[in-house]
């Protein structure tokens, strides 16, 4: 039997943040966080094949989905305010220990929160969320890092693309083995390409752009808690996504030997054509890790 979906909110700081959630909900807590440019929308395949055994919870970041947008001068757009605003929905939710799934831009939110609450997170899957500098993928970095170094309106054209309609399918199909192309669904990067289109959305976007940097200043914070907690760590990583490259995915065993990494034929978006598989690998070890 399929496992009902529940699609709810809740007010975080006065902000409406949106989720998705299904599973008992006595059972041990997965929470789902969404990368660039999409939001919660990413699990809807996902979610189903594993609330059979977990309280699976997928919220939308503020700015993306459906969660509220409030303009870049109502509300600081950094990785360190996201990663607050997800510590103060799970206390809303009352989840006190849970196991992270983290894609893009969920990495260094997770991560930070891992940081801030090491002793909440019993587990990390990390698909194409990257916490090495040989994960990023020179050209589709090269705007980004350009903007990051100088903003100006020259260097924000280039970076303003990547959330075009055009930028966005890229993001979705770029790696895709043509045997694998039928499954990728157009309402995937449609979905995406209309909330970034959304009014405000040039302020937002660049806002968490130009912070980026400070992710990777914490990076040898992040392979500190690696090395110190020992975390159990499945990476299931789309090996041709040129966004963030398998290096990230097969330097995780350096700080955590135990770490479980598998490269999957698809792209950055690989729950896109490869949700059974991926849910099949979690199962299995969250099954031993929790």
């Amino acid at each position: 039997m399929r496992a009902q979906v529940h699609h709810r909110t809740t007010t975080v700081r006065g902000h409406e943040v949106f989720y998705r959630e299904a599973g008992p909900a006595d059972a041990p807590v997965l929470l789902l966080l969404h990368g660039f440019p999409s939001s919660s929308h990413m699990f809807r395949d996902l979610i189903p094949r594993l609330a059979h055994r977990y309280r699976v919870i997928a919220p939308d970041h503020l700015g993306f989905g459906r969660s509220a947008a409030p303009s870049a001068d109502a509300f600081p757009y950094t990785f360190a305010e996201l990663a607050d605003v997800t510590y103060e929905f799970t206390e809303r939710l009352g989840l006190s220990r849970f196991a992270l799934y983290v894609h893009d831009y969920g990495a260094p939110i997770g991560l930070r929160l891992a940081l801030a609450h090491p002793e909440r997170v019993t587990a990390i899957v990390t698909q194409n969320g990257n916490a090495y500098e040989e994960g990023f993928g020179k050209e589709a970095w090269a705007p980004v890092f350009a903007y990051i170094e100088n903003p100006s309106e020259e260097t924000a054209g280039p970076v303003h693309a990547i959330r075009s309609l055009e930028g966005v399918t890229w993001q979705y199909t770029h790696g895709v083995p043509e045997r694998l192309r039928s499954l990728l669904s157009p309402d995937a990067w449609h979905h995406d390409a209309e909330r970034m289109a959304r009014p405000g959305q040039d302020a937002v976007q660049l806002g968490l752009i130009g912070d980026y940097g400070s992710n990777i200043v914490l990076y040898p914070r992040f392979q500190e808690y690696f090395r110190e907690s020992q975390v159990p760590l499945l990476a299931v990583w789309g090996a041709h996504d040129e966004i963030f490259v398998p290096a990230g995915a097969l330097a995780f065993p350096r700080d955590l030997p135990e770490a479980e990494v598998h490269l999957l034929p698809t792209g950055h978006f690989a729950l896109e054509t490869h949700a059974p598989q991926i849910a099949a690998l979690m199962d299995d070890f969250l099954a031993r890790a929790l």
